[in-house]
């Protein structure tokens, strides 16, 4: 489960990022609305935490920025208490400062339990076609004999919709139990999964950051996704 975790004061933005971490959720901070937006532009969130009384842009505005793109992302608003601290119409849930870690800690895994409910069963791209229900994969109509872990990796790359997703978010998404050796797992992993999708390859490598899905028309320019390390350390 990914969190962005949107709230201008850094020690209760902290306490919150620090908490949900050791949850195991993958979970990423900004300070302010604008820094809000350009995370949601790049990267695919299950949960958005939205402190609603940001200063300078308001947080209604990434609010309204989320169900505008037509995102599956939930929004969790955390508000002053008194007569301001109203909810945005339409917003998933709301949490009135002061509040308790685990009440916002359940909250967050709720609506996020609920996202990748939403989620459509069956996904496509670059001529890859997963079908999440019946777990099914295809390449051009092709169907592909992919192992647990290498159909898991292919869901959640889907998913990204393009976006980058590191070595360690492959971890924490797809393997049951967490292996030692975290890049190599996902290396092996991605290295006979991508032999088994073939030409041209669709998996890119990204470096220093992790792996994305291309759009299979050129090779990725960032290596294959054999050759690069995506480990992700916190």
């Amino acid at each position: 489960m990914r969190v962005l975790v949107v709230e201008d004061e850094e020690f209760l933005a902290d306490m919150i990022v620090s908490g949900l971490r050791r949850a195991e959720l993958t979970v990423d901070i900004a300070h302010g609305s604008r820094a809000a937006l350009d995370r949601l532009r790049r990267d695919a969130y299950d949960v958005l935490v939205l402190d609603r009384d940001l200063p300078g842009l308001h947080g209604d505005e990434v609010f309204r920025y989320v169900v505008e793109q037509g995102l599956p992302t939930r929004v969790l608003q955390l508000t002053a208490a008194g007569p301001d601290g109203r909810q945005e119409p339409g917003a998933d849930d709301r949490l009135t400062k002061p509040f308790a870690y685990e009440a916002l800690r359940d909250r967050v895994l709720a609506l996020g339990r609920r996202a990748r409910s939403d989620q459509p069963p069956v996904i496509e791209r670059a001529g890859v076609r997963v079908d999440t229900g019946r777990r099914l994969a295809l390449r051009d109509g092709r169907p592909l004999a992919l192992s647990h872990n290498e159909f898991g990796v292919l869901e959640v790359l889907l998913r990204a919709q393009g976006t980058v997703v590191s070595g360690d978010e492959l971890i924490e998404e797809v393997w049951e139990e967490h292996p030692s050796y975290r890049t190599n797992a996902v290396r092996v992993t991605l290295g006979t999964l991508r032999a088994k999708l073939g030409d041209p390859p669709v998996i890119e490598a990204v470096p220093g950051a992790g792996y994305r899905m291309g759009d299979g028309a050129e090779p990725g320019g960032g290596g294959t996704a054999a050759d690069v390390p995506a480990a992700d350390p916190r």
